[in-house]
């Protein structure tokens, strides 16, 4: 996956809590194991006036002027603004996938399902935990100000405000260094591939009727 270190990025509110994995991507458009082209179907039912079904073209689908995401203003957001318990419901590595695919790499929210939360970092998704106070200012601003960004630092941990008001977040060390080198799991288990490799060739010498 994609590294993270630094990101400024447009901002989208999302103003709503427990929205849950089906909102996030409808149950229809599980069928794929591809992690590409779900980004079209990201918060279909909120985004479409009409039901979306797999293969359709979106295109040309009636949208839903009163959504977020359909106001130009908010056009090529990276940054998704929303309110507690993100992600709950069912677990689906879909709905990491589908944010990602539309182009968001940074949630901002007060709190979120913990399965989901997982499948975000896995999938190279920056997932921040911030104060209900905090997120209302952010609210406000987005609001009042069109093209407003955001700046995030995963080194220095921070997410910087146009105004230059740092606000901390914290990240597992772990995580964090996943984020920053690119590493999913596949990643991880690739950096021990000299390791994997001598073992295997040992094993071949040592039970070759394993491989006969």
């Amino acid at each position: 996956m994609d590294k993270f270190v630094r990101l400024e990025g447009l901002v989208a509110p999302l103003d709503r809590a427990n929205v849950d994995t089906d909102a996030i991507i409808p149950k229809q458009f599980l069928k794929s194991i591809r992690r590409s082209g779900f980004g079209p179907n990201l918060f279909d039912e909120l985004r479409y006036m009409d039901i979306g079904e797999p293969g359709v073209d979106c295109a040309q689908r009636p949208r839903n002027p009163n959504f977020v995401l359909n106001q130009p203003r908010y056009q090529n957001a990276q940054i998704l603004l929303t309110r507690q318990n993100f992600g709950c419901g069912s677990s689906r590595e879909h709905a990491p996938w589908a944010l990602l695919d539309f182009g968001f790499k940074v949630v901002l929210a007060e709190s979120f399902a913990d399965i989901f939360f997982n499948n975000c970092f896995k999938n190279g998704i920056l997932p921040i935990v911030l104060p209900s106070a905090e997120l209302d200012a952010l609210f406000a601003q987005v609001d009042a100000t069109p093209g407003y960004s955001l700046t995030v630092e995963l080194q220095r941990q921070v997410v910087i405000r146009p105004d230059g008001k740092a606000i901390p977040f914290s990240v597992d060390a772990f995580r964090k260094e996943c984020l920053i080198n690119g590493w999913d799991d596949i990643g991880l288990t690739l950096r021990h591939a000299d390791e994997i490799r001598t073992f295997e060739e040992k094993r071949r010498r040592d039970q070759p009727w394993l491989f006969a």
